[in-house]
């Protein structure tokens, strides 16, 4: 494949994922209405994440001047065309231009490229600047450069800016460059890199020092690092999963390409870009293993294990490579029409394929018009879905949204930043999925239902009018 047709492919698919994301019927998910939020509250650090996904949504929201759900999510496809531009850069410049059209195809088409750029997320745009940083890396290891080491820093930064999970490289990378000689680069260089990125990181860093180091504990939260134990099917069920998020014979590829440099049959080149893939998805691996872990958590893999892979499949089965770009092109093809037809594709129990994506904007239009009757001008709720929804849905409306105040630290960026205030007095309109209860009063139930389709499906939601001081109280 030429590199013309390779860039042909990414055109092709950035294109229909643009135009089929204008009708797609899904609302936003708890963490992309969340992300959106921050973007509307711009810092260097969230209660989760570091502030980069902020900025660019804040940057596309402005530029069309709109907060629709359209324009959240086309930063994802518009990533991803850029991510694969840049890795067919690399393959061209580190392995040959005999590979540079079929990775950035391969790229392009992965399951996991797909999803994201329907649902946008972190990952969209760190595997972008990682891209970056591996591009510049690559060169460094070749020649000395000043202004190459500055753009690896710079990648590296904000890749960190993004997410943390860039740090997953770095045990990997480190091995490369003890144990394989072309994988080392100029100490000044080295440096430079180092320094740079540590610049560009600092401001989040320091963010964490003022704020409890909120997104670093909130990393260890989630990762249950205080509950180890042992999971071999958790550790499995991740591994596994990894045949799901790069398509079969693209982690295939990979793994075979490990089973050869432990037989000594690779060469320096295609032993660095293992070091920098594939001990991500083993941390990752035993992370789910002795804890818990997401599919996605190892995505860091994928931005040299797709070079790897697309080399190792020319190289020695061309077949399977045709075979890859076939199979995980036409599952891009067919996905975005699970959002588009949301509401009609059902499994056999009832519930919607796309079911976390449906009835969460309807529950925050349902509890506007309910205040409204009430003559409620706060809406409080004690459920993070529910609170992300409603700051988007509701952002046109006149209310004032707010979390239940926690009863400890926070859980969430709005019990953070947007708890109910001590000082508010009157009623206020309650929304949530458990009874409540006050000791000073009895809340006045204005309405409880069960959702029949959708996130809420199967759960009881509440909605009360009560005194504020009631949901002070633990």
């Amino acid at each position: 494949m030429s590199a013309r047709t390779g860039f042909l492919i990414i055109l092709a698919f950035t294109i229909f994922r643009i135009v089929t994301l204008h009708f797609d019927t899904t609302d936003l998910f708890v963490d992309e209405a969340q992300y959106w939020f921050w973007s509307q509250n711009l810092d260097f650090g969230y209660y989760s994440k570091p502030p980069m996904i902020a900025w660019v949504l804040r940057i596309f929201t402005e530029l069309a001047r709109s907060s629709d759900i359209y324009w959240l999510r086309l930063p994802g496809p518009l990533f991803h065309m850029a991510t694969a531009l840049v890795l067919m850069k690399v393959a061209k410049r580190f392995i040959g231009p005999e590979i540079e059209g079929w990775v950035g195809a391969t790229y392009i088409t992965l399951p996991a490229v797909a999803l994201s750029s329907v649902f946008f997320s972190t990952d969209v745009i760190l595997l972008f600047f990682i891209a970056i940083a591996l591009v510049a890396y690559f060169e460094l290891t070749q020649r000395r450069s000043v202004g190459l080491a500055l753009l690896m820093g710079v990648g590296v930064g904000l890749a960190f800016l993004t997410k943390y999970a860039v740090l997953f490289l770095v045990p990997g990378g480190a091995i490369a460059m003890l144990l394989i000689p072309a994988a080392r680069i100029s100490v000044r260089d080295f440096v430079i890199a180092v320094v740079t990125s540590a610049v560009i990181a600092f401001p989040n860093l320091w963010w964490n020092l003022q704020n409890n180091n909120t997104t670093v504990r909130h990393t260890q939260d989630i990762a249950h690092w205080n509950d180890l134990g042992s999971n071999i099917r958790g550790g499995l069920e991740f591994f596994s999963a990894q045949f799901g998020v790069v398509g079969p014979i693209v982690f295939f590829a990979m793994l075979w390409a490990v089973w050869n440099m432990i037989r000594g049959r690779s060469e320096p080149r295609e032993k660095m870009l293992v070091w920098l893939s594939i001990p991500v998805v083993l941390l990752i691996t035993l992370q789910a293993t002795v804890a818990k872990a997401y599919a996605n958590w190892a995505v860091t893999a994928y931005v040299a294990g797709i070079v790897l892979a697309v080399w190792l499949l020319h190289r020695l089965w061309p077949k399977g490579l045709r075979t890859s770009l076939t199979i995980n092109g036409v599952a891009c093809l067919l996905f975005p029409f699970a959002t588009i037809f949301a509401h009609q594709l059902v499994l056999p129990n009832g519930k919607e394929v796309m079911q976390r994506y449906l009835g969460r904007a309807e529950v925050s239009r349902e509890a506007a018009d309910l205040a409204a009757q009430a003559g409620a001008g706060i809406i409080v709720t004690d459920n993070r879905d529910m609170v992300a929804d409603l700051f988007h849905t509701l952002r046109a409306a006149p209310y004032k949204i707010y979390a239940r105040p926690p009863a400890d630290l926070p859980d969430s960026y709005y019990e953070q930043e947007f708890a109910l205030p001590a000082d508010t007095s009157g009623q206020v309109l309650f929304l949530t999925s458990k009874p409540l209860s006050c000791a000073n009063e009895t809340p006045e139930m204005l309405k409880s239902w069960q959702p029949e389709k959708g996130n809420y499906r199967g759960d009881t939601i509440y909605v009360y009018k009560v005194g504020a001081a009631c949901l002070m109280q633990p």
